[in-house]
């Protein structure tokens, strides 16, 4: 038949059967993918050579470090976060050799005046003054703490062992200075240990759903994928908050700068860059899954982006910055191993892309389906390779759903796991949107575009002793 022929139908029905067939082959692709990192999770856990140990919090607290240790926290108009976040942390971690430094910018006065009320005499706080118009990128403020942390040692003539990287808006965990101190004294140059997203409990219905969806993808990252990473020796990215990194291994990444600063300033995703940059200086990196005697992880725990809004500009920045400036700034190195973690690192343009043509699809089904129920079209036959494609994909997606609810549900509770599947359609929307905006300003940023801190307001923090915050 001529396609010049084709009735309206006929057209949609030969779209919807190449659109199915595009979708389906790069849905089986990405199956298989995670599938390999399933089958390599559920081996290792099968043979003991990944587990999550348990122990008391309270040794790990009141542990005494082995030598100084710095906490940087960058600040950009976090005065309704950082005073509870400070106060916090030295209450948390009482450990005499901790210092704390928190980057202020010198036209966001509250932050500054919200660190000094938090401060309380104690002498381990060091408020530090970025002596330039905020917001800048959050590596150019990194560097600023780590110039002050220099100057420090120059006058004690003590150098830090460690230094440890978190947020303005963290809830950090009484057993978790002590967990990283430990790994680098236990010869680690850079150690993460896992996120966990808080329930915003306090949210209207929908904010609430927006908030929660980050719980079920942090859950499997650093349930699953982030332990394999680590099993199989391949570099391990930063999340930028409860990773700490030796004294070592920041003078690596100062040696590998021209300007002499450690974190380059025109990236946006310098926590990811971090820790694959110690691991391709040579060194060891290694991700700390441990759970505390009441059973919860030690963990970092925050209040993630609320609204579509947020959600979709954080989440941008990521696929920027990893997706598609990582080709440029971290290229390909690590061996076969590291450039299969980097292409799933790489996968959110275009996983996004088939998840739109994904929702085309269903919109297309239904349009069909009206067609044929008032007699304008008849049913598509499916082809042989077309029906095995999508029977695949069916059984990859059913597989799928079970792993997200099993492991929101050991971190949340059950109830927590089914609206972890009730929310995938609501996640996959995020996506897009979130890879649309990337591509667009990564095009601004070929045209010359600088980059700037795209940073998200936080309006809540977390109380400790409440059901979000850990009780001490």
């Amino acid at each position: 038949m001529s396609y010049t022929a084709l009735g309206l139908w006929q057209w949609l029905a030969l779209l919807q059967h190449e659109l199915l067939m595009f979708a389906g082959v790069f849905f089986l692709v990405g199956a298989l993918d995670d599938l390999g990192i399933d089958g390599l999770w559920l081996w290792m856990r099968a043979t003991g050579r990944v587990r999550t140990p348990k122990r008391s919090r309270l040794p790990l607290q009141n542990r005494p470090l082995s030598g100084p240790v710095a906490v940087v926290i960058p600040a950009w108009r976090e005065a309704a976060v950082i005073g509870q976040t400070i106060r916090h942390l030295l209450e948390t971690w009482p450990q005499p050799a901790l210092r704390l430094y928190v980057g202020c910018y010198r036209n966001d006065p509250a932050t500054l005046e919200a660190g000094m009320a938090a401060a309380r005499c104690d002498p381990r706080l060091r408020l530090v003054i970025v002596d330039a118009d905020g917001p800048t990128t959050k590596a150019d403020c990194l560097n600023r703490l780590y110039a002050a942390l220099v100057t420090d040692e120059e006058r004690s003539g003590r150098r830090f062992g460690a230094i440890v990287f978190h947020d303005a808006e963290d809830i950090v965990d009484p057993g978790a200075l002590g967990l990283l101190d430990e790994s680098i004294a236990g010869g680690a140059d850079f150690v993460q240990i896992p996120v966990e997203p808080l329930v915003p409990h306090h949210r209207p219905f929908f904010s609430r759903l927006v908030g929660s969806h980050y719980c079920e993808e942090f859950a499997e990252a650093h349930g699953k994928s982030m332990v394999v990473r680590g099993a199989l020796g391949a570099a391990l990215p930063g999340a930028g908050v409860g990773c700490a990194a030796s004294r070592r291994a920041l003078d690596w990444l100062v040696a590998r700068q021209e300007d002499g600063r450690p974190f380059a300033t025109d990236s946006l995703t310098e926590d990811y860059e971090f820790g694959l940059a110690i691991a391709a200086a040579g060194g060891r990196c290694r991700f700390v899954r441990e759970r505390g005697d009441d059973g919860r992880l030690i963990a970092t725990r925050a209040y993630f982006p609320h609204s579509v809004a947020t959600a979709v500009r954080q989440k941008s920045r990521w696929v920027l910055g990893i997706a598609l400036q990582g080709w440029d700034r971290v290229g390909w190195a690590g061996g076969a191993t590291g450039r299969w973690m980097l292409a799933r690192d790489r996968r959110g343009p275009l996983t996004a892309l088939v998840m739109l043509i994904g929702y085309v699809l269903v919109f297309l089904t239904g349009l069909m389906g009206l067609l044929m129920l008032v007699g304008f079209a008849e049913p598509l036959p499916l082809g042989g390779p077309l029906m095995t494609v999508l029977i695949l994909n069916a059984t990859a997606f059913g597989w799928r759903i079970a792993l997200r609810f099993a492991f929101t549900a050991r971190e949340y509770g059950c109830a927590e796991g089914l609206r972890a599947v009730a929310r995938l359609p609501l996640a996959n929307v995020l996506a897009i949107m979130a890879g649309r905006r990337a591509l667009f300003t990564y095009v601004s940023t070929l045209a010359g575009r600088a980059a700037a801190w795209d940073k998200t307001d936080h309006e809540a923090h977390p109380r400790p002793g409440t059901r979000a915050g850990l009780a001490r």
